[in-house]
């Protein structure tokens, strides 16, 4: 009988690309990949070089996570910690106090805040004043759409009065046309980004490597990083250098509208270098699009115009006919689409790209990605299951908090807040769904969003029969969406189903979240990561502190 390095005894979650999936009693792994399962698995625990006996727990195919950005995730921890803080006031004092720990800082540079904290969304430069005056402050708003700065840093910029807007961009300014502090979308926020010194390799590298860390303590072995410049990829590709690359991710380079036809040849040659060099566990398969802005700021393209503001439809980054130019070019190239888009004509300008290409190009294995499909207009549903998109949702965001109530619903108003999020419509119509964070724009923790996804309420509980309930998933259909779903995506259907001959990505919870109350998901502890069999983190609850391996 054949040998196991290592069993797991009790409840396994096979999953599969179906919302229902079914249960094994043990599972067994050999040289990376899943041996055995059930009765047969259970049979290799006495020659097994280690048996964990789960109890109560259930172990299921690793969390994936289908869109985030590991590498500014892991560069947040290097900044003041501002994340977490509830007032301008906290932000403010937390700049204050780095700022005189790290004297040697040239720019004092930070994420991510809640935009929700001040009316409309925007800062004033003078806050931050009052902390730091004598450096350049840049902090960004947790959508990572927005940046606050202070006097300084627009100095240093040479934001005046007297700038123009620029063309992809909105400087808030005071009644007099000064600028107030914040800076909304690409070309405004670069006036500013622009000066910030680089970071150093080293730098880079230790932010992979402490987003590996904290992916491989929430059960993720596989990350799309959804918004890749050139000098990331070279980063990834030291960090793999280095072993300090702990979990599989796909590069996704950001096409840009200016300049996307001369992207073409260098993305190719880097999706070239990174599969020479970067081993099993990188890839430069895909291109990101941003199609447009975010509600809360009022830059996601809309069809009918804010309520706030009755003169603008939002700021799409694309024109409609440009975004399909490049996504047909692209498509054509061999590359993975991949493209943002919140307003509903944000995601009918996707919708229109990826037609096009499907028109245009010879048919292949596309799997073709739109991100967040925050606000779908009715008409467009039916298009997702036509088209063959993976309509890749952010679960956290479907709850009315502060951004939604105090931000999002007064811009866009009753009506159209009530299309947000359609995950169980598109569900219903058969279009494939996978999950993702945006992290660090939010939690990467996949059991927080699950959480959501299955009740569409706060976790204070609000409301308590959930936001827009008839969009709720069942727990089943949003763990697959967190596993199966995301390796769809990325292309991996040896991983969408624990069986034998399967890559042994998995996750060890304390409790099985389908036998849960739904208020309480997110609570079920991670045990354990394995990518390939091998542990990225284990849980010592014996008295001792968790381990990441």
């Amino acid at each position: 009988m054949t040998e196991a390095t290592l069993v797991f005894l009790g409840a396994v979650r096979t999953g599969g690309d179906t919302t229902a999936a079914t249960t094994a009693s043990a599972l067994a792994v050999r040289d990376g990949r899943v041996l055995a399962l059930g009765d047969e698995a259970r049979a290799l625990a006495r020659t097994a070089d280690e048996v964990v006996d789960m109890g109560d727990g259930l172990l299921m195919a690793a969390f994936g996570d289908g869109h985030a950005h590991p590498l500014f995730g892991g560069l947040e921890s290097f900044g003041p910690q501002i994340k977490e803080l509830d007032s301008v006031d906290a932000i403010v004092a937390e700049v204050g106090r780095w700022a005189r720990r790290h004297p040697e800082a040239q720019w004092i540079v930070g994420a991510s805040y809640d935009p929700a904290l001040a009316p409309d969304g925007e800062f004033d430069a003078r806050w931050l004043d009052a902390a730091v005056s004598d450096r350049p402050v840049v902090l960004r708003a947790h959508d990572y759409h927005t940046v606050w700065c202070n006097t300084e840093a627009l100095r240093r910029a040479g934001v005046t009065e007297a700038t123009p807007e620029p063309r992809l961009g909105w400087i808030v300014r005071r009644p007099d046309g000064t600028p107030l502090g914040t800076l909304r979308e690409w070309h405004a926020c670069d006036l500013v980004l622009d000066q910030v010194p680089a970071r150093d390799e080293d730098e880079l590298v230790e932010a992979i490597r402490r987003a590996g860390h904290a992916y491989a303590r929430a059960g993720i072995t596989w990350v799309q990083d959804a918004w890749v410049e050139p000098e990331m990829a070279d980063a990834y590709l030291a960090a793999v250098r280095r072993g300090a690359l702990a979990l599989r991710v796909d590069l996704a380079q950001r096409a840009d509208p200016d300049r996307w036809r001369a992207q073409r040849a260098p993305f190719a040659a880097t999706r070239t270098r990174v599969a020479a060099e970067g081993g099993e566990l990188l890839t430069a398969r895909t291109v990101k699009y941003f199609s447009d802005g975010v509600v809360e700021g009022g830059t996601a393209a809309m069809l009918a115009p804010y309520l706030d503001a009755p003169h603008s439809c939002g700021m799409p980054v694309w024109e409609p006919s440009a975004l399909a130019e490049a996504v047909r070019a692209f498509d054509a190239d061999g590359f993975q689409t991949h493209i943002h888009a919140i307003g509903d004509a944000g995601v009918r300008a996707a919708l229109d790209a990826v037609e096009s290409a499907i028109a245009a190009n010879p048919a292949w294995d596309r799997r073709p990605v739109i991100t967040h499909v925050q606000i779908v207009d009715p008409a467009d549903l039916p298009r997702f299951a036509e088209l063959g998109v993976i309509a890749n949702f952010e679960p956290l965001w479907a709850q009315p908090d502060p951004l939604q109530t105090e931000l999002s619903i007064p811009r866009i108003g009753a009506e159209r807040a009530a299309l947000q999020y359609p995950m169980g419509e598109l569900a219903r119509r058969g279009v494939r769904i996978s999950f993702g964070s945006d992290w660090p724009v939010s939690s990467h923790i996949p059991l927080e969003g699950i959480q959501v996804a299955v009740t569409r309420r706060t976790f204070t509980g609000e409301p308590a029969g959930g936001w827009l309930p008839h969009q709720r998933l069942t727990v089943d259909q949003a763990l697959t969406a967190a596993t199966s779903g995301v390796a769809h995506q990325a292309g991996a259907d040896d991983r969408l189903a624990l069986a034998p001959g399967a890559p042994a990505d998995l996750v060890l919870l304390s409790a099985d979240p389908r036998a849960a109350d739904l208020m309480e998901i997110r609570h079920a502890r991670v045990l354990g990561t394995w990518l390939a069999g091998r542990p990225t983190y284990r849980d010592r609850d014996e008295g001792r502190s968790p381990e990441v391996i």
